[in-house]
């Protein structure tokens, strides 16, 4: 994100809120797994949710806004869109939404590659060679009791983006309900927010990315700027045409997309948006 007037399209920024419907589950009677195990376990889910999303249909909604002095508003970038499929099959987006901004933050190709990688993280098996993994405890976040994990890039390559952060993964799916971080590297003097990305169980199977929530104070050499941006996905709906996108060019089976446990697991309610009239205040980081 630089700091320039521009059209503001910050992936970076992204946020998406999921409102997840709550439910008790039933006492686990079997042993904990080991850390091992749970980082197997959940990195072979996040896979399946990777291929999974890619044969869903989604709406896409984002708000950006930039702040000033006593937080008034100095300017806003809206986009919608519908994330769809056309007659042969292949997955594009559909601007529904797109009015001129009036945003204080240009978009830059990082921004774009965290809009579709960072925010809506999936730490998949191909994946986890690229990340230290610690385990950092456990944590009750509203009705979940979940393994906590610090995660960090082993290594920088250019051209690549990552999350610098933690994930909250279920103790009952062993799966990702919960990110909080910041994208990384930080490149040509452009800053990125720490965010938090929320989950919602979709068709009792899988867990997708459905709220990101970033508000913070980003440090530019010619002075700060407060940035909120909220990003919601809604209205997923499996792709139902003959040709499925897979995540690796292979289509997904109908077999492996259907849903085989349909009860609705407890969940975790993602924090109130603020008004645009009434912003929280940011924090700075350092």
């Amino acid at each position: 994100m630089q700091f320039k007037i521009a059209a503001l399209l910050t992936s970076s920024a992204l946020l998406c809120a999921s409102t997840f419907g709550s439910q008790t589950r039933p006492a686990q009677t079997t042993s904990q797994p080991s850390i091992a195990e749970v980082i197997r376990r959940f990195t072979e889910a996040e896979t399946q949710n990777k291929i999974a999303r890619n044969n869903y249909t989604f709406t896409q909604d984002v708000d950006g806004m930039t702040f000033g002095e006593a937080n008034s508003i100095t300017g806003r970038f809206r986009r919608t869109s519908d994330i769809v499929y056309d007659d042969r099959g292949v997955r594009f987006e559909r601007i529904t939404f797109f009015p001129p901004s009036t945003a204080t933050i240009n978009f830059s190709q990082e921004d774009m590659q965290d809009l579709a990688g960072v925010q809506p993280f999936a730490l998949a098996v191909e994946d986890l060679p690229k990340y230290q993994v610690d385990y950092a405890g456990k944590e009750k976040i509203d009705e979940l009791d979940t393994f906590v994990f610090n995660v960090k890039p082993k290594q920088i390559v250019k051209g690549e983006r990552y999350l610098q952060g933690k994930i909250w993964v279920d103790d009952h799916d062993l799966q990702i309900v919960k990110v909080a971080g910041q994208a990384v590297p930080e490149v040509n003097d452009q800053k990125f927010p720490h965010f938090e990305s929320y989950r919602e169980n979709i068709d009792g199977r899988y867990w997708f990315p459905t709220y990101v929530y970033a508000d913070d104070v980003l440090q530019f050499k010619h002075g700060d700027i407060h940035l909120r941006v909220v990003v919601r996905y809604t209205n997923y709906k499996k792709f139902s045409g003959r040709v499925r996108m897979a995540d690796e060019g292979e289509p997904a089976s109908e077999e492996d997309l259907k849903s085989t446990d349909k009860k609705k697991p407890a969940t975790v309610k993602p924090p109130e948006t603020p008004t645009s009239e009434s912003p929280n205040s940011a924090k700075k980081r350092p």
